[in-house]
């Protein structure tokens, strides 16, 4: 009976097996930090079967780079142990909902996500930190101090000389940017489907390094556009230079040729054209072929110019004749000559969108009426409008799909989605993830009772939900699942047998950590397994044993004790696709055969595992 890992899987493992496919020859052994052999990769070798030539050592080449770029590629590959834990009491509609809130450091949670949503998503917005100096709150662990900054730089000597004289005043500000900026895309693109696409809010100080590392991350073949928003009105943000009136929002696909955009819709009036060609070109001897007379009514017109010369018509005579079947010809009598004129219908024709958007989004100071709407202008400072996101969101044609915000703050894009579908009759769903950022303890959204961001925006889904059900009586998804990153509901089991005292072995006795509840370890099952968050969850009592069902019989999970073999042939008769046990509910090997073969016995295609 095999045993879940109970973390999320490790892509540099996932990298070498594939590189391994293409380049055995690369794939070589070494040590990991416990002594114990692993597979890993022989880059000069890799090196060389990648070039026409010898590989002799670094070359110049074309690529973005800053000190700690390689720390941040392996952050986004390394693993996590973390997993998520269900709220019920801080959601909305738990049992129907198909929306989702995760409160936690958006990094652990793309990695927890990597299984169930993998290339799920249709649609990714965020609004990073714009690195202005004063928003910057997300720095992961391989931050540098200023010292470690120039020694990577090369701008110091190993005797701490500076090699230039030149100041550097923010270049390792943008390190920094970039090095919490790359994993999140790197790790946030698996997640998209092919069809997928990204819009990212962002402004002056880093739109350059962002198109860049979307560049490397998406491929610079599947950037969209860069739509400029006009965010302010009037003088605000005007320097002693220029008035800084706009934002941006960079779009890339994940495959440019399966985007699909909305157009926008033009109607064009019934209207009627001379059908004599008119300014350049227009006489006989310019186009011979087309001076020929039209007969209606028994008239004979031919195309005569207004100086009483030989003209010619726009289109051929073949043309003409079918025209004229049609009744798309119509003659008037001007001086002494006849004009025919060609009708045109009224008709829709569709236009992309330009990359200038619509000036109906509004500014930031639409964001602050949003707030003042729902009587939260006190409580958060700055809000996007909500009707850029909800642009951006409508672009895409299809109404039914998963929208993800990672930077969610006042989860303005929750605040979208539930418009739009209300709008349009849509079933679009979302997740939102925001790092608990702790509210200034004077500020007024912490007097109001929020002590984090996360608790404003959770607020505000309520407020926006409340108020939309109000205006416009709409039968959508309202609700929202919460969970919170939390560590493994898994011991740390990993110690030699001499570090370990007494009390210690008492306490792994169960492998389980004593707070973890049976909806806890489901979760953690549920994303090990790859099944999404927003599945129907029902919990059952069965010979006295409480017993989780996910959607239906996709997944069976029993983490009681004891585990009898009249509950195991109850759960086999639901013939569940995978099914999940405590291993310390079976007594010994012969009970765990046991399990096995009455699955084998009654339901031979379940999956079986044990935590």
């Amino acid at each position: 009976m095999e045993k879940l890992k109970m973390e999320t899987k490790d892509l540099i493992k996932e990298n070498i097996e594939k590189i391994a496919e293409l380049f055995p020859n690369v794939i070589t052994e070494a040590k990991d930090e416990k002594g114990n052999l692993v597979k890993a990769v022989d880059f000069e070798l890799l090196k060389q079967e990648l070039s026409d030539r010898v590989v002799e050592g670094d070359r110049e080449r074309y690529r973005l780079t800053w000190p700690g770029k390689k720390e941040a590629m392996l952050l986004a590959n390394l693993p996590t142990s973390k997993t998520l834990r269900p709220v019920k009491e801080e959601s909305v509609d738990w049992e129907n909902t198909g929306n989702i809130y995760i409160e936690g450091d958006n990094l652990e949670v793309l990695k927890i996500l990597q299984e169930s949503y993998l290339n799920k998503i249709k649609c990714i917005y965020i609004d990073p930190p714009y690195n202005t100096g004063k928003d910057f709150i997300y720095r992961d662990n391989f931050r540098q101090s200023r010292e470690e900054y120039l020694a990577d730089s090369g701008q110091v000597d190993d005797d701490s000389n500076r090699l230039f004289q030149n100041t550097e005043t923010n270049g390792r500000f943008h390190s920094d940017w970039l090095s919490m900026m790359y994993p999140r895309l790197k790790l946030a693109r698996n997640l998209l489907r092919e069809d997928g696409v990204i819009f990212i809010s962002i402004d002056d100080n880093e739109v350059h390094n962002l198109r860049k590392i979307c560049d490397e991350v998406f491929g610079e073949r599947n950037f969209i556009c860069m739509f400029i928003w006009k965010s302010k009105l009037g003088k605000v943000g005007t320097t002693n230079i220029i008035s800084h009136t706009h934002e941006y929002v960079v779009a890339y696909s994940k495959s440019i040729e399966k985007i699909c955009f909305r157009m926008v819709e033009k109607h064009t009036e019934e209207r009627k054209e001379n059908l004599r060609q008119w300014g350049q070109a227009d006489r006989k001897e310019d186009r011979p072929s087309m001076f020929y007379p039209i007969v209606i009514d028994g008239i004979e017109i031919y195309p005569i110019r207004d100086d009483g010369s030989e003209g010619r018509w726009r289109v051929g005579k073949d043309t003409a004749m079918k025209l004229l079947d049609e009744g798309k010809l119509q003659y008037i009598k001007k001086g002494n000559k006849y004009e025919i004129y060609r009708l045109f219908d009224a008709r829709i024709s569709k236009i992309p969108y330009e990359t200038v958007l619509p000036r109906e989004i509004g500014t930031t100071a639409n964001g602050a009426i949003d707030l003042k709407n729902m009587d939260m202008q006190r409580i958060f400072d700055y809000s996007k409008p909500k009707e850029l996101i909800k642009f951006l969101i409508f672009l895409i044609i299809d109404k039914d799909f998963l929208i993800l915000d990672f930077f969610s703050g006042s989860a303005t894009t929750a605040h979208a989605v539930m418009q739009l579908n209300a709008e349009d009759g849509g079933n679009r769903k979302y997740i939102m993830v925001q790092l608990p950022e702790p509210c200034d303890e004077k500020s007024e959204a912490y007097k109001a009772g929020f002590k984090t961001i996360s608790e404003i925006g959770k607020e505000r889904i309520r407020r926006a939900a409340k108020k939309i059900k109000e205006e416009t009586g709409a039968d959508i998804d309202y609700g929202f699942r919460v969970f919170k990153v939390d560590s493994s509901n898994m011991k740390d089991v990993y110690y030699r047998p001499d570090e370990l005292s007494q009390q210690q072995l008492e306490m792994m006795v169960s492998n389980i950590k004593e707070d973890r509840t049976g909806e806890d370890l489901l979760i953690q099952v549920m994303l090990e397994w790859g099944l999404e968050l927003s599945l129907p969850m029902e919990k059952r009592n069965i010979s006295g044993k409480e017993v989780h069902f996910v959607a239906g019989n996709s997944l069976v999970a029993c983490f009681d004790e004891d585990v009898s073999e009249e509950l195991v042939r109850e759960i086999a008769k639901e013939k569940p696709l995978r099914v999940v046990f405590r291993d310390s509910s079976f007594a010994d090997d012969a009970a765990r055969i046991n399990v096995e073969e009455l699955f084998k016995m009654l339901s031979p295609t379940t999956e079986i595992k044990v935590i």
